[in-house]
C-alpha cells in the first residue's frame, strides 16, 4: 500500500491515504521522458562546447543544430541554455521519482513543467523568428517537455482533491 505524505513545518509528517495510486505510471514515464530530456540536453551542451562542426544535426541553412547552439541566444546571463535544460529535466526527475509522494507534489510538477514548456516555445520563436534556423534537438526536447506538461497535468486533475 502506497501512501503520499504531508509534510507540515514543525509538524510530523502525515500519510495521505487518498493519494491516487494510478498515477504511479505517470509518475514512471514522466520521469523517463526527463531522462530522454537529461541526454538530448546533455548532447545540445557538448554541441555548445564543441570546436569543430557537426555534420550530425546539419541538413542545411535550414535545419543546423550548431547555428543554433552557439548563437547569441545560446546562453543566459553567461549559462549555457542546454545546462539549464539538464537543470530543469533533473529537477523534474526529482519531483517524479524522490518526491512523488508529496502531497504538493503534482502541482510544483506542473509549475516547473510549466515553466520548462514556456522556455521552450520562447526559444522556438527565437529559432524560427530570429535565426531562422531550426535545431533538431531543441525540437526533439520541446517535444519532451510538452509531453511531461501534458502528463503532469493528467497528474494534478487526478490528484485534484489533494490541496496544493
Amino acid at each position: 500500500m502506497q501512501f503520499a505524505v504531508s509534510e507540515t513545518p514543525g509538524q510530523p509528517a502525515v500519510p495521505d491515504t487518498n493519494f491516487p495510486k494510478d498515477n504511479r505510471f505517470l509518475f514512471v514515464v514522466i520521469a523517463i521522458l526527463a531522462v530522454a530530456g537529461i541526454a538530448v540536453s546533455g548532447v545540445s551542451l557538448q554541441r555548445h562546447y564543441a570546436k569543430s562542426a557537426s555534420k550530425f544535426c546539419d541538413f542545411g541553412e535550414r535545419f543546423n543544430c550548431d547555428i543554433v547552439n552557439r548563437s547569441e541566444y545560446s546562453t543566459i546571463m553567461g549559462i549555457p541554455v542546454a545546462g539549464i535544460g539538464m537543470v530543469g529535466y533533473g529537477v523534474l526527475f526529482a519531483l517524479a521519482t524522490a518526491h512523488r509522494t508529496r502531497r504538493e507534489t503534482p502541482l510544483r510538477l506542473l509549475g516547473a513543467a510549466g515553466a520548462g514548456l514556456v522556455f521552450a516555445l520562447y526559444l522556438t520563436y527565437i529559432e524560427e523568428h530570429v535565426l531562422e534556423t531550426w535545431c533538431i534537438l531543441c525540437l526533439i526536447s520541446l517535444g519532451v517537455i510538452a509531453g511531461i506538461t501534458l502528463l503532469a497535468g493528467v497528474v494534478k486533475l487526478r490528484a485534484g482533491n489533494l490541496k496544493g
